[in-house]
């Protein structure tokens, strides 16, 4: 059993993948080719934004959108703090100081409660400029954006949403990737929309922000190639990897996202009554990118991984350390404890789930927890 079955979904789509790689080799543009700007137009038409440029990971897409509002030392951004290490690690790259907010205990994503407290503990300090929210759609869900585009616009802040694990999910029927000013998203492989190496992907409304970004992207290049008129970078998706996710991209609409949540009903019905299942409140909808259950312990969670092991069946521990207790973040200020966060690491624990699993792996894996319980 596959985790996230990548092989049988290029098996399903390999003509079309084949024949899309091919026509990039025919044509011998394998940087900035036309798919490249294929996508970018189809992303921004399924997303609902205006403009969309590819680059070349969701790291360099959030860092890239901090550059964009030249966020820099004394500022601070607003993190969650149980979500993977790049949301916070980006602020820092860029000279700011991450504020480390919990999350909600069923969502897991970002507590907009514990994010207005943390705004107004920076402000009481008076020490850091609070700037930035960067709400994560954690494990394909999106974050609660009404609530937080409110606490934005009372204090003045942007928001720039971290969709590389949300793209396909929905709230209220807008799609993810369109909630902030600024959004981004990955095309890492196991993503629910994924290429065969690194990827990313920045979305905007903002005509001038897009023009700075495309710009940044190739080494802050003017009118023309040669003509640098700003410090930049090197982060364009390779045109090989545009093919990949163009075919990908149709799958993706045609099916697999709803496939993937036919899997995630069926886990939700056999397991309702055994662990506590993932919380998907009313008016959202998931592309999910993990299928995450809480136990009730560290040691009951550690025990069924191990078991789940011993029956071929793979898991993963998403994630086992708070971002706030990260090494490479000793010496920040915490400005609130988490405990939400540090329960989750303690008791999460993510089951295989993608658009291609069958029926009988699912109950597979149900009767295998089952088992372990009884």
């Amino acid at each position: 059993m596959e985790f996230r079955d990548l092989k049988k979904q290029y098996d399903t789509l390999k003509t079309a993948i084949d024949s899309s790689i091919q026509s990039v080799i025919d044509q011998g543009t394998f940087i900035s080719g036309p798919q490249v700007r294929q996508l970018e137009e189809e992303l921004a038409a399924y997303t609902g934004t205006k403009h969309c440029i590819a680059c070349g990971n969701g790291t360099d897409a959030l860092s890239m959108a901090l550059m964009a509002w030249s966020i820099q030392e004394g500022d601070a951004v607003f993190v969650p703090d149980f979500t993977f290490f790049a949301t916070g690690e980006v602020v820092s790259f860029e000279g700011a100081t991450p504020v480390f907010v919990d999350v909600d205990k069923d969502t897991l994503n970002m507590d907009p409660v514990r994010l207005e407290e943390a705004i107004q503990s920076v402000l009481s300090e008076g020490k850091l400029t609070p700037r930035v929210i960067i709400p994560v759609d954690l494990f394909g869900l999106p974050a609660p954006y009404p609530q937080i585009r409110k606490i934005a616009d009372e204090y003045g802040l942007k928001v720039l949403e971290d969709g590389a694990q949300g793209f396909g999910g929905m709230l209220k029927g807008q799609r993810a990737c369109s909630f902030g000013d600024i959004s981004t998203t990955s095309f890492f492989p196991a993503k629910p929309l994924g290429c065969y190496g690194d990827g990313g992907a920045i979305f905007t409304n903002d005509d001038d922000v897009a023009e700075y970004l495309r710009s940044i992207q190739v080494h802050g290049k003017g009118s023309y190639k040669y003509e640098n008129i700003r410090v930049g970078w090197n982060s364009r998706l390779d045109t090989i990897q545009a093919a990949v996710l163009l075919p990908k991209l149709k799958a993706f609409q045609d099916y697999e996202l709803e496939k993937v949540n036919l899997a995630a009903e069926m886990y939700y019905e056999l397991l309702k009554d055994m662990v506590k299942v993932p919380c998907i409140p009313e008016e959202y909808y998931s592309s999910w990118a993990q299928y995450t259950i809480q136990l009730k312990n560290q040691a009951d969670r550690d025990g069924l991984q191990s078991f789940l092991k011993q029956a071929g069946i793979p898991t993963m521990i998403y994630y086992p350390i708070p971002m706030d207790k990260q090494k490479a973040f000793d010496g920040i200020k915490k400005y609130q404890e988490c405990p939400v966060t540090e329960k989750l690491c303690q008791t999460v624990l993510s089951l295989p789930i993608h658009p291609y699993m069958e029926d009988a792996s699912i109950k597979l894996v149900v009767d295998t927890i089952k088992n372990y319980f009884s």
